[in-house]
Formats: structure tokens, sequence, C-alpha cells
């Protein structure tokens, strides 16, 4: 089992099944989750309002390149140009929003892991 924190902006998308996915920096150690982990989602680890999220599925894992106006996927490798599409499904509101995001943690150009969730179509809410 794997688990995964996220930000409290992001908590409400992936609690109602919105947000299917999350972009994360390289550990050192590279272990991540990988197709059919189990997974399980919170906010607020390690601190007193921790809370469980959802269970989930991992779907997929592959390397992911955010550049200032591109977004790559390798696995297989693709140019994705529908960035303002991107940004709503990672969370965000917009490209720009997403890429001042990853600029400001992590710096640009942006070399990390895209892992996604399967949720159940009767658990997905608006």
């Amino acid at each position: 089992m794997v688990a995964y924190n996220f930000q409290k902006q992001f908590a409400h998308a992936v609690e109602t099944g919105s947000k299917r996915q999350t972009i994360r920096a390289r550990r050192k150690d590279g272990r991540h989750a990988k197709r059919g982990d189990k997974l399980q989602l919170y906010t607020g680890m390690r601190t007193k309002a921790c809370r469980k999220l959802r269970d989930a599925v991992c779907h997929d894992a592959c390397p992911i390149l955010i550049e200032e106006d591109k977004i790559w996927t390798f696995g297989p490798q693709e140019l994705h140009t529908d960035l303002e599409a991107w940004a709503k499904r990672d969370g965000f509101a917009t490209w720009a929003d997403m890429r001042a995001f990853f600029e400001q943690t992590h710096g640009l150009p942006f070399n990390g892991v895209l892992i996604s969730w399967l949720v159940p179509l009767a658990d997905r809410q608006s």
C-alpha cells in the first residue's frame, strides 16, 4: 500500500474524485506507486488534522516533464497541447496557476512522476 499526502487546496478534488492524478518529484530511493498498487490518499499527514480522503488503485505511473509552455509524458512519449485541460485535471484553475506552482515549488523544467488512479463512477461527484 502506498500513501500520498495532498495539500489542503487539492483535498476536496481528491475526495470527490474529480482529481484522479498527482505529479510528484522523483524520490531519491526511486520508489513510487506502480500499476495495480493500492493507494491511500490523505491530507494533513503527520498532523492532528490528518484525514483519509479515499482509497484508490494505481492505474498508471510514468515520467513527466513540465516545461514553461509544454507538458510531456513518457509512457508512451506524448506531447500534451491542451494545457488548460491538464491543469484542471490536476486540480488547478488554470495552466498559469499550475505552471506558477511548479516553478515556485520545484523550478522549471520539472522532471517528475505522474501517478493516476481509478475512481469508480459511483464515487465521482462534481
